[in-house]
């Protein structure tokens, strides 16, 4: 499959963050010429100065409400392929800045569109959001593409305010040009490199090298975790399939099978296997807690059907890898190594299937 990228023109809003770099070295292994527009990563450490994304890759360091500076770099870049993951992507940060997550999610949204609406090159466009999109009824309810989107927190109605945007757009503009239109919504993932406040892996991996217990705000919440490769070489399916045929556009959950789905305290549990000495984990029972789904599963049968795509690795592997990253981190070893191997390896799984 990466064979069809090699020499694409290919341009990613927010390719600084924790999936941005994953997907940045990806399409390096792959051969594509490769712009990111972003803003700086924002924490220390981050994935993408540890593993040097930007000597591959050409950046250019902006905001993505910036519209004249947008418009600016996709004129110049003339891509191909466009990938838009910018965004402000955390729900309690969302309480804290409603505002500016609206601002960049939603306007940021509007102005990589416009970008490309007036750019001819573009032939496949992806907007990633969340399968947080839902509306949420408490009911237990397995989401497929065409139920109701309406998140409550700010960060997941932005989102789905983000799918209304792009689908508006593919009616209003896109329709009878070239230029094919996905989103997709999948759920959490994990994988070295992940270094986000509120997040529970990096949250753990905090706790572990302070000596500290890990707290988390709902142990008993279950969501679908998947490893980071799995989830990019599912946004590059979907962006080859429509770029060779545009009847392949849509909107696409991914996510694991249901099997896979775990809480997240038996997640930590899973992750602190792998080390000795793991810290105590305990339950913030003081702190008020804002609004955050407590189930979410996703239907994934529209991908398996219409693209063939299916989960390739278990829950238990996401986890040996994303922990084997992290010793190698903590240890001071060659963690860029691993990352090129645990690519190559995922890739090794899925390369004679969606050919």
């Amino acid at each position: 499959m990466l064979n069809f990228f090699k020499n694409k023109k290919i341009l990613i809003t927010g390719h600084t963050g924790f999936k941005g770099s994953w997907l940045c070295k990806i399409l390096n292994f792959a051969g594509a010429h490769v712009t990111g527009y972003a803003l700086l990563p924002s924490e220390t450490p981050n994935l993408f100065n540890l593993a040097e994304i930007s000597k591959d890759i050409d950046s250019v360091f902006a905001d993505i409400r910036d519209l004249v500076a947008l418009k600016k770099t996709v004129s110049a870049v003339k891509p191909e392929i466009i990938i838009h993951m910018a965004a402000q992507p955390l729900v309690r940060e969302s309480y804290k800045n409603p505002a500016y997550t609206y601002e960049t999610n939603v306007m940021g949204t509007v102005n990589i569109l416009e970008a490309s609406r007036e750019c001819k090159t573009v032939k496949s466009f992806l907007n990633v959001t969340t399968d947080k999109v839902y509306k949420n009824n408490k009911s237990g309810q397995v989401y497929k593409e065409s139920d109701e989107l309406n998140g409550q927190d700010p960060y997941s109605n932005s989102k789905s305010c983000s799918e209304l945007i792009t689908e508006s757009y593919k009616k209003s503009f896109f329709k009878n040009t070239r230029t094919a239109i996905s989103t997709v919504r999948s759920g959490n993932v994990i994988g070295g490199g992940d270094f986000s406040d509120h997040r529970l892996i990096p949250d753990a991996v905090k706790a572990l090298s302070e000596n500290k217990p890990l707290i988390l705000r709902n142990p008993g919440f279950v969501r679908p975790y998947q490893h980071v490769t799995e989830t990019i070489f599912a946004y590059l399916l979907i962006v080859k399939k429509q770029y060779e045929h545009k009847k392949y556009e849509g909107n696409y959950n991914i996510g694991p099978e249901m099997s896979e789905y775990v809480k997240i305290e038996q997640l930590a549990n899973m992750f602190y296997s792998h080390f000795k000495e793991p810290p105590r984990i305990l339950q913030n029972h003081n702190e008020q807690q804002p609004f955050e789904t407590d189930l979410l599963m996703l239907n994934t049968e529209k991908i398996k059907t219409i693209l063939g795509w299916k989960p390739s690795i278990t829950l238990n592997k996401a986890v040996d890898m994303t922990a084997e990253w992290t010793k190698a981190y903590m240890d001071k070893k060659n963690f860029n190594e691993i990352m090129d191997s645990q690519i190559k390896e995922y890739y090794g799984l899925i390369k004679d299937i969606y050919e």
